[in-house]
């Protein structure tokens, strides 16, 4: 693991708390753009029209939670490890609170997001090959802890671990409670496992009976599969954050990059609304569990916009280059009974979710599942077909403005 030298000047912030007032508040979209397969249409929170993207929620939360606690002195350097998204949101706090930012990446890590980041005042640090266990993401995280011994007074957020990226979606739940008069089915990407957790939770004070999808990268460790090198950057990890809420989710889907990439450019062609990896990704899952569960309200959230994949998602040359078939879109996920029945090599469901570092239960080889979300009062049991449970349905319309 070797680090590129950095030649911009660390910056630092004085500080501008207005910047707060630009938070969240993001546009809530109907999306129904064929993906691939026609489907009634479900809601997207496009959080990548934000200030700071989704994770400045997130950025914000943790960097005041650790100044309340005095973890974080006034005007110490910000240490973490990021693919990009958690970056951007970083710079933004780092900017509003008056804290200086260091982010360790990786050169995988596109010259657009590169340049951007620096431009926010970012001082960044590259790590030039992946760790022989852990990929990336070990390699980032060593280097990590090299700096945080020779940054005196430095503090790291560590978001996989970090309770307060989860409280930092309070707000985006909040919002979704607001604009949406019922809602059925919530489909999240999982990286950090940070909005996930966060957005349930409340919502489910809203709607008892809310199901949460979660859809994870094909390679990623998180629910259990076996890590493998992965093309797709903002979902899916090598490690297992502990802020992932395993037992909050009724069923997980992997998604593969050409699944994702073909998801990306249908929104963009029939939507005008896209982004990167991980809203492909929840779009597709989206758009089955509309189609699969008729009648009821689907909501998903796109953490990023396109911009800083115009040279991947979006580039013909880049899909050649990596096998990606973007002709041949799947229609429905492979099925398997649990994570460990078979290795996902594209779009796969499993409806059996378990905490992979949990210990086995007794008797048995391996963690238990989580129990399964009850049906609304009234619908009776019902037998799960090969596409899901079928849920109550419900008016698929927003809330009205007062």
């Amino acid at each position: 693991m070797g680090g590129r030298p950095v030649t911009t000047a660390v910056v630092h912030p004085t500080g501008n708390r207005e910047l707060l007032g630009l938070l969240g508040r993001t546009p809530l979209a109907r999306v129904t753009a064929d993906l691939p397969c026609p489907h009634p249409g479900f809601w997207a929170k496009l959080e990548g029209l934000g200030a700071g993207g989704m994770k400045a929620r997130a950025a914000v939360s943790m960097l005041l939670g650790a100044k309340e606690r005095g973890e974080l002195r006034p005007g110490a350097p910000v240490v973490e490890s990021t693919s990009g998204t958690l970056g951007i949101g970083l710079a933004f706090a780092g900017q509003a609170l008056g804290h200086p930012i260091v982010l360790i990446g990786d050169t995988e890590l596109e010259p657009s997001m590169r340049r951007l980041l620096r431009t926010y005042g970012v001082r960044l640090e590259l790590v030039d090959r992946p760790a022989a266990e852990g990929g990336w993401q070990a390699a980032r995280l060593a280097r990590l802890r090299q700096l945080l011994a020779e940054l005196p007074g430095a503090y790291w957020p560590d978001q996989y671990n970090n309770p307060d990226n989860v409280a930092g979606y309070g707000s985006l739940a909040a919002e979704m409670a607001a604009e949406l008069d019922h809602l059925d089915v919530l489909v999240c990407s999982v990286g950090t496992g940070g909005h996930s957790a966060g957005v349930v939770a409340p919502l489910r004070r809203h709607w008892p009976h809310l199901r949460l999808i979660g859809v994870d990268a094909t390679g990623s460790t998180i629910f259990g599969q076996p890590a493998r090198t992965r093309l797709m950057r903002g979902l899916g990890s090598s490690i297992h954050p502990r802020n992932v809420a395993y037992d909050a989710f009724d069923e997980v889907h992997w998604v593969g990059p050409a699944e994702s990439a073909d998801a990306c450019r249908r929104l963009a062609a029939g939507n005008f609304v896209s982004g990167g990896w991980s809203t492909g990704a929840v779009a597709l899952v989206a758009a089955w569990a509309a189609r699969v569960h008729p009648g009821a309200v689907v909501a998903t959230v796109f953490p990023d916009g396109p911009q800083r994949y115009l040279g991947s998602v979006y580039d013909d040359d880049f899909a050649t280059a990596h096998g990606l078939d973007l002709t041949c879109a799947a229609t429905r996920p492979v099925e398997i009974p649990h994570p460990q029945a078979a290795e996902a090599r594209g779009w796969t469901r499993c409806r059996t979710v378990t905490d992979p570092l949990a210990p086995p239960a007794a008797g048995g080889p391996s963690p238990a599942p989580t129990a399964p979300r009850p049906t609304a009062p009234g619908t009776g049991p019902v037998q799960a077909p090969a596409a899901g449970p079928r849920l109550p349905t419900h008016r698929t319309t927003r809330k009205e403005a007062p």
